[in-house]
């Protein structure tokens, strides 16, 4: 059972407007964690595997942006880590949690019910992942999945803004959430998602794999991207932008690229 929008909007707009400006999506791990980047990427020795999804509870189902935002800010001065995504419905819905068993999910999603921030919610099991699916209908699946879920982000602000500015998807941000909603627990900053996955070249490169940059000068990672073939990939560009799909080929990102990763 999904919160209804009108409840919900009368409490966020009773919010103090000093929390809502508590970053929205994750932003303390930001695209920062920067780790150097070794001259020479070396073939993965072993397979690395991402952890699955555990149990997870969602929460809201928006039409308006803002109104996911606010929530996710009030979850997030909690102590939790949740984030907004787009619905295949084109609705906002708020999402935390990774949870062991049901039973621990439901108990944390009632103490919060308690405080009133939220009065319904759902629990996500994890049968409910696509990566459940890969045994069946092979990786390709799950890797167009990530691309599926990374383009209905595109357009949404990296930084929202409005009367009370909120945070948006810094680069990491949303490559973790695209990660999760499919059932895999890529770490939060670019740095442990650079170290998590298995080093590949280029030409190696598939749908759903990670690109990394170094934006910020040197070789050092401060920037990553959703590999979603020919030659482009999706990415929370900055502040004051949306997110968009640009090209490896630009000449931007083709002189900062470091290497690419994938997890699957």
């Amino acid at each position: 059972m999904m919160q209804k929008e009108s409840q919900i909007s009368k409490l966020l707009k009773k919010t103090s407007p000093i929390l809502v400006v508590i970053s929205v999506i994750m932003v303390a791990g930001g695209c920062g964690g920067r780790t150097p980047v070794p001259s020479g990427l070396q073939p993965a020795v072993q397979e690395k595997r991402l952890a699955r999804m555990g149990y997870s509870i969602q929460v809201g189902a928006f039409s308006h942006l803002d109104n996911a935002a606010r929530l996710t800010a009030l979850l997030e001065g909690r102590g939790l880590n949740p984030y907004y995504y787009v619905h295949e419905t084109g609705l906002y819905k708020v999402r935390f949690g990774d949870f062991p068993s049901k039973e621990t999910a439901r108990a944390h999603a009632e103490n919060i019910c308690a405080t009133g921030i939220i009065d319904e919610y759902y629990i996500v099991s994890p049968d409910d992942y696509a990566v459940v699916k890969e045994r069946k209908y092979g990786q390709r699946y799950i890797r167009d999945k990530l691309v599926e879920t990374a383009e209905r982000f595109v357009g949404v602000p990296y930084r929202w803004g409005g009367s009370t500015p909120g945070g948006g998807f810094d680069c990491s941000g949303l490559t973790q959430a695209v990660y999760q909603l499919n059932g895999l627990n890529l770490p939060r900053s670019s740095k442990k998602q650079y170290q998590a996955g298995v080093p590949i070249k280029r030409s190696q490169l598939s749908r759903g794999d990670l690109v990394f940059f170094a934006t910020s000068g040197g070789r050092t990672v401060s920037h990553v991207g959703i590999y979603t073939g020919h030659n482009r990939f999706i990415h929370a560009p900055g502040r004051g932008k949306r997110i968009h799909t640009d090209s490896l080929s630009n000449r931007y990102f083709k002189t900062r690229y470091v290497g690419a990763r994938t997890y699957l």
